[in-house]
């Protein structure tokens, strides 16, 4: 997981403006699938949106633990929806250069 600042962050939010959520966290709450799902999506978007429709209460925690769990980094919360961006393995792969 990376640290980033300020500016990195205010632009991956600019750049996920128009991505729609592409996992969402339903009643189930945060299990393997959706760890996989974000896995996964991150591997092929880099920049991804989460949706939260329920355990709005403890968004926070439920984010931090998917972070850690993908090795990605929290760009921001916004209401229900959570940024996390990982970049690609491969430097010539990487769709933002940050």
């Amino acid at each position: 997981m990376i640290e980033l600042n300020s500016k990195q962050r205010k632009f991956l939010e600019k750049e996920a403006h128009d991505i729609q959520p592409v996992v969402i966290v339903g009643g189930a709450g945060v299990t393997d699938g959706v760890v996989s799902m974000v896995e996964n999506s991150l591997a092929a978007h880099e920049l991804i949106k989460i949706k939260f429709n329920e355990f709005k209460d403890e968004i926070r925690e439920l984010v931090n633990e998917l972070s850690q769990k993908t090795d990605a980094s929290l760009v921001r919360i916004i209401g229900f929806t959570a940024i996390l961006y990982r970049p690609a393995e491969q430097e010539e792969k990487r769709k933002y250069n940050i």
